[in-house]
């Protein structure tokens, strides 16, 4: 695999995590994270595993946040086996703006890229 093919991978992945929250799919949403994933939303609290995730992001689709976008975004490869990369930026809601710490995006098997770690903060 080749440096482009990860980061074309990783932003397919981040954007359909961005249109099934859109649309109000939790459950497509926590579909984007591995099984045993660790969300910290900040001041939320930490999300262990995609159930725990799919709760949160539900919750916070039924309180009517969506239309969420990104900007700024910067993503890093994070090693030489081109495996794995990171991601942070600015991101807006229609209720809601904060920034992304670390989202750590890993291959999987079949090519396609999921969370194994997000990590951001809900400014206001």
């Amino acid at each position: 695999m080749k440096e482009y093919e990860l980061n074309l991978a990783v932003a397919s992945a981040s954007r359909a995590w961005r249109e099934a929250f859109n649309a109000g799919d939790a459950a497509a949403a926590a579909a984007m994270y591995e099984e045993d994933a660790v969300m910290v939303a900040k001041p939320f609290g930490r999300f262990e595993g995609r159930e725990a995730i799919q709760g949160f992001w539900k919750n916070i689709i039924e309180q009517g946040f969506d239309d969420v976008i990104y900007f700024n975004t910067t993503t890093t490869v994070v090693d030489k086996t081109l495996t794995a990369a990171r991601v942070s930026a600015d991101w807006e809601m229609n209720n809601a703006r904060g920034i992304i710490t670390n989202e750590l995006w890993v291959l999987q098997p079949d090519g396609t890229a999921r969370l194994r770690e997000d990590h951001f903060e809900v400014a206001e």
